[in-house]
């Protein structure tokens, strides 16, 4: 019965972490800022960290469906 709202929140968190992962990305590769008024090291660096946060969550909560 609890298998329901974690395969949701589980998709949520990694779909959420992969497509900000995948932003990050192309904005660094088109040398576009992440983050304007933020040094490029340092918003690049937050997002990838929440990226792989929310990503690492989102498997979490699919292991434990």
């Amino acid at each position: 019965m609890e298998s329901g709202p974690a395969i949701f929140v589980g998709t949520v968190f990694a779909l959420f972490g992969g497509a900000l992962l995948a932003w990050t990305a192309v904005r660094l590769r088109q040398g576009e800022p992440v983050a304007h008024g933020v040094s490029r090291v340092a918003s690049a660096t937050v997002a990838s960290v929440a990226g792989t946060g929310a990503l690492a969550l989102g498997m979490w909560c699919l292991t434990r469906a």
